[in-house]
């Protein structure tokens, strides 16, 4: 199921399921999980991508180990807002991955979240070595906690 946003996809959710967030990029898939209660994202792990099959497994494997109910997933937007062929790709993995598992998945604005996360490490002093180890899953977790904040939001 393809929910429009992130309330249509807890409301979808099994009860206490947790959510994953996912930066899918061209040659990695950064992957962060929240709590139960939906309040905090925390980078989890990161997916050197290889054929669609191999890294959607891998993908549910972590998924199932975490009992995650449910997917945000980063959309490229352009800066404009509009969307281009990285979006399309990203939409096609989501649609790729229903058949293996139907989960609920929402998108979520990614614009400017592996360029924040970096700053952040950076203003942190971390080497460009341990930077680059981490960045997709803390980007991953910078997507995800956007979409928990929203959920939070006028409650």
């Amino acid at each position: 199921m393809i929910c429009a946003t992130p309330n249509e996809l807890v409301a979808a959710l099994p009860r206490h399921a947790r959510l994953a967030g996912l930066d899918l990029g061209e040659k990695t898939i950064g992957i962060a999980i929240g709590d139960p209660g939906h309040l905090v994202a925390s980078p989890l792990t990161t997916i050197r991508r290889s054929k669609f099959t191999k890294d959607a497994t891998e993908l549910l494997r972590i998924l199932d180990e975490r009992q995650i109910g449910g997917l945000i997933i980063g959309l490229p937007l352009n800066m404009d807002g509009t969307e281009g062929p990285r979006c399309q790709s990203v939409r096609q993995f989501a649609l790729n991955l229903k058949p293996m598992r139907d989960l609920p998945i929402a998108f979520w604005d990614e614009r400017m979240s592996t360029m924040a996360v970096t700053r952040g490490m950076i203003e942190a002093d971390l080497s460009r070595a341990k930077r680059a180890k981490v960045v997709d899953q803390s980007a991953a977790a910078f997507i995800l906690q956007g979409a928990l904040d929203s959920l939070h939001r006028g409650r």
